[in-house]
């Protein structure tokens, strides 16, 4: 099973896609109503952990699929599916506001972490776009699998480096 057809059974059947990612924002809000103020008591803290990564993975993962689609296939963005490209990054994003309004993000355990994946994902991606249009990967004879070995690569040095920078 392929990527492509797992977007195709989203495609098929939304229900289960359209209810966890309208569902994430409306939990948050519930779950912040609920909670008032022992919202950094610990059982909610890792309740809205759990919320953060449940909304950030999906939508980071989207937010890489697109900027993948468009820079690197060249397809048009009007063309993809909403529930796979987009929905995930918009139920990311309103959770994350919703969550922003009443808590100290920097207080949730683990988001740190999200926000510091989400630079080398994006420093990685950078890397990679300006080494595939430079045509420095027709020395290779354009391989997929170069390009994904090049990002692995450019993505372990971000990571590596970033860590040893933070840890000084």
């Amino acid at each position: 099973m392929t990527l492509q057809d797992i977007f195709n059974q989203i495609g098929q059947n939304p229900n289960i896609a359209i209810g966890f990612f309208v569902g994430l924002p409306l939990l948050t809000f519930m779950a912040l109503s609920f909670s008032k103020d022992e919202s950094y008591d610990v059982p909610w803290r890792y309740f809205f952990s759990g919320i953060v990564y449940a909304a950030c993975v999906p939508g980071i993962f989207a937010i890489t699929l697109t900027i993948y689609t468009f820079l690197f296939e060249g397809k048009s963005l009007l063309t993809v599916n909403f529930l796979v490209y987009f929905l995930p990054i918009i139920s990311m994003l309103a959770t994350l506001m919703i969550l922003k309004s009443r808590l100290d993000l920097d207080r949730i355990p683990g988001f740190d972490q999200l926000s510091g994946f989400l630079f080398m994902i994006a420093a990685a991606f950078i890397g990679l776009l300006l080494i595939q249009k430079t045509r420095i990967w027709v020395i290779f004879h354009g391989s997929i699998w170069f390009l994904v070995g090049t990002f692995l690569v450019l993505f372990l040095i971000f990571k590596v480096g970033w860590s040893r920078l933070m840890s000084k």
